[in-house]
């Protein structure tokens, strides 16, 4: 059960209270209330004056244990005090640490109070922190990795035209401009990609039916499945419910994991897109033929810039970020995503709340 940090500091000062009022009843029936009995059965004083000796004794007792009351009491308040605000303390330097760039500091989580849940909160978020910096110092790794390829390409065949090493010709300038290509690929999925990240901010949301949405998108999608001369197999009727969802961005999704499917499945293979409804949700799986990828891959392929193959290379010439794209749209809809990867075959899936 948890201590409420109310609770402690209500019990602070009720200790405070009762710790000065325990010293003026000692006070009163050890001291002046002796005084009194003594006065009034020894020396036969009358009750008018031994009244007001009493009344004297009192006053002085009285404000000598009220100022030895306060006094325990302000000692024990302070030592209590400060070993309860003791974490925000800790937490507040490592807060400096932080900001400082050392993520290594964590707060340890005294008692289960407030307090406590802010620090167990405060180490989470540090864990956060590093998390996001490893992923923005990999991201700038992979998007000099992405770009150097098709830059260096680029630079070597103007200044071999330039040295007239190779002479000008449609081949060359073909090749320039599918590098070009590349390039404007590039920088359009990284655009898409910081749209994602900002869905969340820019969700125009209204109910809209899953089933006619994911037939029109596989329709758009039947020539290029054809070129591979790829099977597609579609049972989304249990997604003819309205879930709450802004279409353009849903559409991106779709389009992301048919494309996925399309670029990773062989000549030949199977594509299977399914729908289930439960009491809480509609899921949506995407299920390919692929033979290449490892099975620990489902961990990771929602990583940005992450490729199946395990060579990354650019052979099906996607640059990595369509998944992620995929997970960030869904879940700024409230929703999940994940993976499951079996002999010879990728499945992709998401949910959405109904």
């Amino acid at each position: 059960m948890k201590l409420r940090l109310l609770w402690k500091f209500t019990l602070i000062n009720v200790t405070i209270v009762v710790m000065v009022a325990l010293m003026i009843d000692l006070a009163i029936h050890f001291l002046a209330a002796d005084y009194f009995m003594t006065l009034s059965k020894d020396y036969g004083i009358a009750p008018e004056k031994a009244h007001r000796m009493f009344l004297d004794s009192v006053q002085h007792y009285l404000a000598f244990a009220s100022l030895a009351g306060c006094g325990i009491a302000f000692c024990l308040s302070i030592w209590w005090t400060s070993r309860v605000l003791k974490p925000l303390t800790e937490m507040t330097q490592s807060a400096g640490r932080i900001a400082a760039g050392d993520y290594s500091e964590r707060v340890a989580a005294h008692g289960r109070d407030e307090i406590g849940d802010l620090a167990s909160a405060f180490n989470r978020m540090t864990e956060s922190l590093i998390h996001i910096e490893q992923l923005r110092k990999e991201m700038v790794v992979n998007v000099a990795h992405e770009l150097r390829t098709p830059l260096t390409n680029i630079r070597g065949y103007l200044e071999a035209l330039i040295d007239r090493v190779m002479p000008p010709s449609t081949e060359t300038f073909e090749s320039l401009h599918e590098e070009t290509l590349r390039l404007v690929s590039l920088v359009e999925d990284l655009l898409n990609l910081a749209r994602a990240d900002a869905a969340r901010d820019n969700l125009h949301t209204k109910p809209i039916q899953l089933a006619p949405l994911i037939e029109q998108t596989v329709e758009l999608f039947q020539l290029k499945f054809a070129e591979k001369k790829l099977a597609v197999a579609l049972d989304v009727a249990a997604a003819r419910l309205d879930v709450a969802a802004d279409m353009d961005k849903l559409r991106q999704v779709l389009t992301n994991l048919l494309e996925n499917a399309w670029r990773y499945t062989p000549t030949g293979g199977r594509v299977t897109v399914v729908a289930q409804r439960s009491p809480a949700a509609i899921t949506v799986s995407f299920s390919n033929d692929c033979a290449d990828i490892d099975r620990a891959d489902p961990e990771l392929i929602f990583e940005r810039f992450y490729r199946a193959e395990p060579s990354r290379s650019r052979a099906h010439g996607g640059t990595g970020v369509g998944l992620t794209i995929v997970k960030e749209l869904i879940e700024a809809h409230g929703g999940k995503v994940g993976s499951k990867v079996s002999a010879g075959q990728t499945q992709i899936w998401f949910s959405l709340p109904l």
